[in-house]
């Protein structure tokens, strides 16, 4: 009975964010206009306002012509300031935590400052609309009757002069209020261990006797801990254990990959799988309906949003356009302004837009992790629907894959190399290939006219990797835990020969 009570207080209290989220579904330009404008009053006094003269920026295009887009290389030297306790840089108020974010494409360490502002009006309040948005559409949940299973990182808190790094979720847990802490488990000692391979049977210790109700985690890890969770128990599904489980949050990587071994650990005809969108620089996107891959981008976290044609990104005539610019169907790099001093910084992400009135996107990549050496620009959207095609064709499952370009030599044409971890393996495998390639023609027309008649790309070449493959690279990289992923996508074979030589018996079809 106590516990129906506090589930009714507590969806009551976070449906009432709906009026607020309302106001920016109807008036979005003017949202992040007058965003844009308290972000650029607040730092006029730091040395990049100075530098810029924020005080006497006026209008959008005055802004884009004034402060240029930036890298993280860009914007280091400020970030390195900050970092040794230097104040008032590029943000007023105080910053003294630092998402640390090895990134995918280098194996140079980032730090990505997170403000209290960041911390209070974006990762929390996007937490607290996440469970606001997945309330309002199903009105019967029990969430809060029970606790919520996170999946975080797996880095502790690091401290140097007096300033803080660690993973974005490691600083989450560490700040997070007490409401979050007392509905959520593993407990904050346990979620914090920076050993992976004994913090997973922490966690399935700690968790069994719970009553969970959601899930929350990167799908590629969570899957790991839930079949480790199965083996332990000896049960075929995850409701076997904890019945009243209803939802899964995730985001970080792609979950098409994963979706049909989901469904059948978790048997539930109404089970719910929610999207997000997040990363160390923000938390940008939420799934606003039941049943949808698309995610509603959140106007008022602090973030002022503009976007790059990719067709244009990196070349001359690169211009960001704002949200009142953007079309349907087109894929746009992500650039982003934050309450956090991140001013015109591009993310490394990719989007497309599905919707204008709302907003809502879908990610489709990275800037960096997509193969254009033919002309065929491939995206990892387009490999995560070929997988998911192929598996549903062959019966398979896929643990993890990594694609690169086998480049011209001589009169050789070009082809794509595949390297896939099999969790079940298809009934054939050439089958399998010939899937993928079909897939990525159907979905890719760029694709489909290199591949014409063999004409400039060859068949993809399919190496089949043996068991963990994946998860020894990740391990040799010191990258076990919830945060790191493998690169889907490379213009470069630097992942793929490293895989390939930590390989025992690499079958090619």
């Amino acid at each position: 009975m106590a516990l129906s009570i506090i589930n009714s207080i507590a969806s009551w209290i976070l449906k009432k964010r709906i009026h607020q989220i309302e106001l920016f579904l109807k008036y979005p330009h003017e949202v992040q206009e007058e965003l844009l404008f308290s972000l650029l009053k607040t730092a006029e006094n730091t040395a990049t306002g100075k530098k810029y003269d924020f005080s006497t920026i006026k209008n959008y295009s005055t802004f884009a012509e004034r402060v240029p887009i930036s890298a993280y290389e860009d914007l280091e030297p400020m970030i390195e300031q900050t970092r040794k306790g230097e104040q008032n840089v590029f943000w007023p108020t105080q910053i003294k935590w630092f998402a640390k974010s090895s990134g995918t494409t280098n194996a140079k360490s980032k730090f990505i400052p997170v403000s209290n502002e960041a911390l209070e009006d974006c990762h929390y309040k996007a937490g607290k609309d996440l469970l606001c948005l997945y309330l309002n559409n199903n009105e019967d949940s029990q969430l809060f009757t029970g606790k919520s299973l996170r999946l975080g990182g797996s880095k502790q808190i690091y401290e140097d002069n007096n300033t803080f790094f660690g993973d974005l979720s490691a600083i989450l847990i560490d700040n997070m209020p007490i409401w979050a802490e007392f509905s959520s488990t593993p407990s904050n000692k346990v979620s914090l261990m920076s050993e992976w391979e004994t913090k997973i049977p922490a966690i399935v210790k700690e968790t069994l006797t719970e009553n969970v109700t959601s899930f929350a985690g990167v799908p590629s890890w969570m899957l790991v801990l839930m079949n480790k969770i199965l083996e332990e128990t000896g049960k075929a599904t995850l409701p076997e254990i904890w019945p009243n489980v209803e939802v899964y949050f995730h985001g970080g990587v792609s979950f098409e990959p994963y979706r049909e071994q989901y469904k059948k650990i978790l048997l539930k005809t109404d089970f719910k799988y929610y999207e997000i969108y997040n990363a160390s620089e923000g938390f940008f996107a939420i799934q606003d309906t039941n049943d949808s891959n698309e995610l509603l981008l959140m106007l008022d976290y602090g973030i002022f949003y503009e976007f790059i044609p990719m067709d244009t990104f990196g070349t001359p005539d690169q211009k960001a356009v704002r949200l009142a610019d953007v079309e349907l169907n087109k894929n746009y790099a992500v650039v982003i302004t934050t309450n956090a001093g991140l001013w015109r910084y591009l993310i490394g992400d990719t989007v497309r837009f599905t919707s204008v009135s709302p907003y809502r996107i879908k990610i489709t990549g990275r800037t960096k992790h997509h193969i254009n050496v033919f002309g065929e620009e491939l995206m990892v959207e387009n490999t995560d629907k070929a997988i998911a095609k192929a598996c549903e064709l062959t019966g398979a499952e896929v643990v993890d894959y990594t694609v690169a370009p086998i480049f011209m030599e001589g009169r050789e044409k070009g082809a794509h190399e595949w390297i896939v971890e099999f969790g079940r393996h298809p009934e054939d495998v050439d089958k399998f290939r010939q899937a993928l390639d079909e897939t990525l023609q159907s979905v890719n027309s760029d694709y489909e006219a290199k591949r014409y008649n063999n004409m400039t790309l060859n068949p993809l070449v399919l190496n089949v990797a043996r068991p963990k493959l994946f998860y020894d690279w990740l391990k040799a990289q010191d990258k076990l835990g919830g945060q790191h992923k493998i690169p889907r996508l490379s213009n470069e074979r630097k992942y793929l020969e490293e895989l390939k030589a930590m390989q025992d018996n690499t079958v090619t079809a």
